[in-house]
């Protein structure tokens, strides 16, 4: 067997050190396999120039070499194009902004013996999902959310970033969430532009049908979903894994963290937990996410192709329509009624439902979009103040930055800005000439 030696570089304790690091990059000579310097950090393999992304770190560090049998000695699904490698990047990537979580440092405390153990149980069939964990988030509204096993992370990217790319080529421009590039500013700036189109620059009457579908998460069909998976993922490696990652119930085991009535807060009909095995997706995980494209870009062929709309835009399971008679936004809603029940085993949200004229505003995403302008929610605005007035000052610069974030989507949206940076100059902050980012206080 060939033995490589491989070095493993861990931050000490997280509560001893204040990560503080920065990339560099390395240019390392034939394989992976070459030990780094005490003072790195084993980073990214690129697996088509052999480069080493090195990380370096300005804190406290311990070094472990532990050997490793090469990954050519480890029969693997080659056929299916999946390696260590593949795996090694799949951890970079779910590593981003959690690095500092105690599941994410858990298992960096002892990286490649995790990895290659991980690496050896995709290869022979015997990975399964561990424990899951569950708690319960109040805004906008109190729901269940369901986070994976940091390994398990891991697997979803690997599975996300070999077949995702397939589907993301079969999906219509107007598809957005979870999606590189198409995020909530993608879809309100489509959303604006679909408008302009249709009323020709506001100048001719408009109607739009927002829908929403009635507890989506909880109600996926787990046997459509495969077979929609199975139509584009033909490797058995890569669909034994689907299938894997899909028929995983967390239910099962699982640790709720939280209070205990925050719980009851949550709709019987809304919970993973009132639902049969075979129903429902775990809100919170990468795949969740992915899978839920997946399952409703049926939807959005439908539209497009059979309802014949030339305007129609989804973010998740919230999609409208746009068109100059409202008959014909009645008989497209039957349409898709029909569809969704045959098809997908899913149906509207009557309370949900709207159908009105487009100049009265369309709200979409956080945004409202109205003649000749893009606003942020009230909603959303009035909570950014509140909070930011009210919140911790150890947590203010981070929370603060991220509402200028989300108000400077909006083209108008300077009077808002000015209104959150008026409160955080009368709690001792600066805020930049363009208020778009506050700064951190002086010690």
């Amino acid at each position: 067997m060939t033995v490589r030696i491989m070095n493993l570089v861990a931050p000490l304790s997280h509560k001893d050190t204040d990560m503080h690091t920065t990339d560099t990059a390395t240019q390392v000579a034939g394989r992976s396999g070459a030990v780094s310097s005490p003072n790195t950090r084993r980073g990214d393999v690129d697996s088509a120039n052999k480069r080493l992304l090195s990380r370096t770190s300005t804190t406290a560090i311990r070094t472990t070499t532990i050997c490793l049998p090469s990954v050519e000695s480890v029969p693997s699904a080659d056929s299916s194009n999946y390696s260590f490698e593949l795996l090694l990047r799949a951890y970079l990537d779910c590593r981003k902004h959690k690095r500092n979580s105690g599941s994410a440092l858990a298992f960096e405390q002892d990286l490649e013996r995790n990895l290659w153990k991980l690496h050896q149980e995709l290869s022979d069939g015997s990975y399964s999902p561990g424990k899951s964990i569950c708690f319960v988030i109040t805004k906008p509204k109190a729901r269940e959310v369901w986070a994976a096993e940091f390994r398990d992370r891991v697997v979803h990217h690997l599975f996300y970033n070999h077949v995702s790319p397939r589907f993301h080529a079969s999906f219509i421009a107007d598809s957005c969430a979870c999606i590189p590039g198409r995020g909530t500013m993608y879809a309100g700036e489509r959303l604006e532009a679909k408008v302009r189109s249709i009323t020709q620059n506001w100048s001719r009457p408009a109607f739009y049908l927002k829908l929403d579908l009635a507890n989506f998460f909880v109600a996926i069909d787990k046997n459509i979903l495969f077979g929609l998976l199975a139509k584009r993922i033909t490797e058995p490696f890569w669909l034994a894994l689907a299938n894997t990652i899909l028929s995983h119930d967390p239910r099962n085991d699982f640790e709720y963290q939280g209070r205990v009535d925050l719980l009851e807060r949550v709709p019987a009909h809304k919970r993973l937990t009132s639902h049969p095995a075979h129903l429902g997706l775990p809100i919170g995980n990468l795949s969740s996410q992915f899978f839920a494209n997946i399952y409703l870009n049926e939807l959005d062929q439908f539209c497009k192709h059979k309802v014949g709309a030339k305007h129609y835009i989804r973010y998740v399971d919230d999609f409208i329509l746009l068109h100059d008679s409202p008959q014909w936004l009645n008989e497209a809603k039957t349409k898709i009624e029909q569809f969704l029940e045959h098809k997908l085993s899913a149906r509207l949200n009557p309370t949900k439902t709207i159908l009105q004229p487009v100049d009265r505003g369309v709200d979409f995403v956080g945004h409202v979009i109205k003649p000749w302008r893009r606003t942020t929610r009230r909603r959303t605005f009035n909570e950014a103040l509140r909070r930011v007035s009210q919140i911790d000052a150890s947590e203010l610069f981070e929370t603060a930055n991220s509402y200028f974030g989300l108000l400077r989507q909006a083209d108008h949206s300077h009077h808002d800005r000015a209104r959150l940076a008026n409160i955080l100059r009368d709690r001792g902050h600066s805020v930049n000439g363009n208020l778009t980012k506050t700064y951190r206080r002086s010690a």
